[in-house]
């Protein structure tokens, strides 16, 4: 399987957690449709299926990565499944 370079997994992550944080204060349709789209990329980008196995797959692959340190996950992140029924 093919993996996005670190920088780009880093990237998408920094967008998803700036994005939930604008999520979760603005919740505008314009930032819930970006939030979807860096999802979907960050799935795509790790082959996954799933926001919550997307960004544990991603931070498992940048540089110095510990799997104990995945934090960003907490309860409420929709699937992708969820996403591509929009």
């Amino acid at each position: 399987m093919l993996m996005a370079h670190p920088a780009v997994l880093q990237g998408l992550i920094e967008q998803y957690t700036a994005l939930k944080v604008l999520h979760a204060e603005r919740g505008g349709t314009e930032v819930q449709q970006r939030l979807d789209d860096v999802a979907y990329s960050l799935c795509i980008s790790t082959g996954t299926c799933d926001i919550d196995a997307a960004l544990i797959a991603a931070r498992y692959h940048l540089p110095g990565a510990r799997p104990e340190d995945d934090s960003v996950l907490s309860p409420g992140h929709r699937s992708l499944r969820t996403v591509e029924a929009r």
